[in-house]
């Protein structure tokens, strides 16, 4: 079990699930169930990412969970710290795993901007929060977490796949591995709940991928270009330099990293 306060003290486990954000939610909408309730199912046979993207997992491979916070103390326009936070507890937890690997260089692990973990070039992991308001501020979060373990195949069609895995030549434990993440989310969630808001900023910033690097994009109307990334506003934008002292901000929609 993990080490943590409440972090998955309340834990409901399936064999298959359509998507374990959908029965958090429902189980929000029905009840209040306690903080740091997780839902983990072993497939899902309707999992998505982020703009609605398909998530494909393994049945018994990987994580696939979500978790239940109440983070009535954050604005409304400040959500995207929450989401900072959740991406630097995948971080946290795969940085931990390359740590128990012989296999050296470890690749590079860092978050792509908003959310998704990557090893190296490709995609480890990912999340997908969904938040309720009541008011200006957020009322509950179901927080959804894939993280390719050891998955050794995928689907053509999914673009730049990895798993941990298949990054650091073997395979884990996906209890430890479980309560590993758990212990590393509960312990960003408190950093947050604790005011520290810029620090977990900064360190996200410091985590991002391709960060202060010429990396190629291609903007919602297909136009490609080469910019640097300076950082992300509180908001979520993400900040890019075309050429110095020429900067554009852009939105969650209105760009995309283009991968070799």
């Amino acid at each position: 079990m993990a080490n943590t306060l409440f972090t998955g003290k309340v834990y409901h486990r399936f064999d298959e699930l359509p998507s374990t954000n959908d029965y958090a939610a429902d189980l929000v909408a029905k009840s209040t169930p306690p903080e740091g309730t997780v839902v983990r199912a072993a497939s899902q046979t309707a999992g998505r990412g982020q703009f609605g993207s398909r998530w494909e997992s393994a049945a018994g491979q990987n994580l696939t969970l979500s978790v239940i916070f109440y983070p009535n103390w954050l604005e409304a326009g400040a959500q995207f710290y929450l989401s900072m936070a959740v991406s630097l507890a995948l971080h946290d937890t795969v940085r931990h795993l390359s740590t128990t690997t012989s296999r050296p260089p470890s690749p590079e692990i860092k978050i792509k901007w908003p959310n998704d973990l990557y090893i190296g070039d490709r995609k480890a992991g990912g999340i997908l929060i969904q938040n309720a308001l009541s008011g200006r501020l957020l009322q509950s979060s179901v927080v959804g977490i894939g993280l390719n373990i050891n998955q050794l195949e995928f689907d053509a069609a999914i673009p730049n796949p990895t798993s941990t895995a298949l990054a650091f030549g073997r395979d884990f434990d996906l209890e430890t591995v479980s309560d590993k993440l758990l212990e590393c989310l509960e312990r960003r969630y408190l950093q947050l709940k604790s005011g520290r808001r810029a620090a977990v900023k900064a360190e996200y910033e410091e985590q991002l991928y391709r960060l202060g690097v010429p990396a190629h994009f291609e903007r919602a109307d297909g136009a490609e270009f080469l910019a640097v990334i300076l950082g992300v506003g509180a908001d979520g934008r993400l900040y890019v330099e075309q050429e110095p002292g020429r900067e554009e901000v852009f939105d969650l929609k209105e760009i995309r990293f283009l991968i070799n």
